[in-house]
């Protein structure tokens, strides 16, 4: 079996869950681990997401883990850099990335023509499958190949956030706030910008020249006082969000994305919230109505939600790796999908040995 030499770049919650899924997947070889935080250097990767010691200690030296030349990066930062970017695919690496680089303005412009560069010089690929629900952007275009007219795609997140403690991030789209004003608009759009990416994605991946990209939110207010423990909303404060992005093609919405995060049902809206995690409805003939319900074990920890944004990455490996140079839309990777097999494969011969 040809392994590939992989290099995780930081260690923080995904970071964690792809080291996890390098380990357990025989194909790839695990050879270097960046560390964006001085305390996590010299410590070995195993320990970082709770594995056994395995020998490969993090580094905070670009240039070390260059001259490991391994075959793929796998690029999980909070905030993107673009000189490690362009250093990593121009040695020859290919680097495949959950950070949508928005910090750098995105995938547009000079970064774009410096990204394309590095991937000529290095002969290597980018491939951005972004954050939850990236995977889904795959999905909704997907889909589309049994229509022969397709008006519109929308994609939507439909999930209770009463779980997720993080008052930082509740405050910055809104949530618990009495009354949206522009300067929370303007926190709910920043917050969402990542979102964003979807509608470009899938509507580069149907053909679609967008003329513009358009911002919407709207809140429902909380019907009962509510108290999460960790978080208190007041009784007609915001308690949920219905917000994302339009693309357009002459003033008409072709590729719709929205999220919808509640802290709780009891809305004075009366919002009807569907129960299912993720929706792809294409609008075409034929139409699709896809329902994704994301099922997961009830003795999951917080961190291992994760998961939903680090494999698809860690899975991309192969394809990505088989793809021409330079940066690749939703149809340069082909088709990702988990390579079970293989693993029950590698969970026989540990069983036998």
């Amino acid at each position: 079996m040809e392994r590939r030499k992989i290099v995780q770049w930081t260690t923080g919650k995904v970071g964690k869950m792809a080291l996890r899924a390098i380990f357990d997947d025989p194909r790839l070889e695990l050879v270097g681990v960046f560390a964006h935080s001085a305390d996590k250097v010299g410590v070995d990767a195993g320990a970082i997401c709770g594995r056994p010691d395995c020998g490969v200690r993090a580094t905070d030296d670009v240039e070390a883990l260059v001259a490991l030349s391994p075959d793929t990066v796998i690029y999980t930062p909070f905030m993107a850099d673009l000189e490690h970017l362009v250093r990593l695919l121009a040695s020859g690496s290919d680097v495949i990335s959950t950070n949508l680089l928005n910090n750098l303005g995105g995938v547009e412009g000079e970064v774009r023509e410096r990204l394309e560069a590095a991937c000529a010089q290095g002969g290597s690929s980018l491939y951005i499958t972004g954050i939850n629900p990236g995977w889904l952007d795959t999905l909704a275009a997907t889909a589309t190949a049994i229509c022969r007219r397709v008006d519109s795609v929308m994609v939507t997140e439909s999930v209770s956030v009463a779980h997720y403690e993080s008052v930082e991030t509740w405050l910055a789209v809104g949530m618990s706030l009495p009354e949206a004003t522009a300067e929370v608009l303007q926190s709910a759009r920043v917050a969402l910008i990542s979102f964003r990416d979807s509608v470009v994605r899938i509507a580069e991946a149907l053909e679609f020249e967008l003329d513009e990209v358009e911002f919407l939110v709207e809140y429902a207010t909380a019907a009962e006082d509510i108290n999460l423990g960790w978080f208190r909303i007041a009784k007609g404060s915001h308690a949920a969000l219905r917000g994302g992005w339009d693309g357009k093609v002459d003033g008409r919405t072709v590729v719709r994305q929205r999220v919808i995060w509640y802290m709780t049902r009891a809305l004075n809206e009366g919002w009807e919230i569907d129960e299912h995690n993720y929706l792809v409805d294409v609008d075409g003939e034929p139409g699709i109505a896809l329902r994704v319900a994301v099922t997961v074990p009830q003795d999951w920890s917080h961190l291992e939600h994760a998961i939903v944004t680090a494999l698809p990455a860690v899975s991309a490996v192969f394809e990505v790796n088989a793809a021409p140079p330079g940066i690749l839309g939703l149809r340069g990777a082909g088709l990702v999908a988990a390579p079970a097999g293989i693993w029950q494969g590698a969970e026989r011969q540990a069983d036998r040995s």
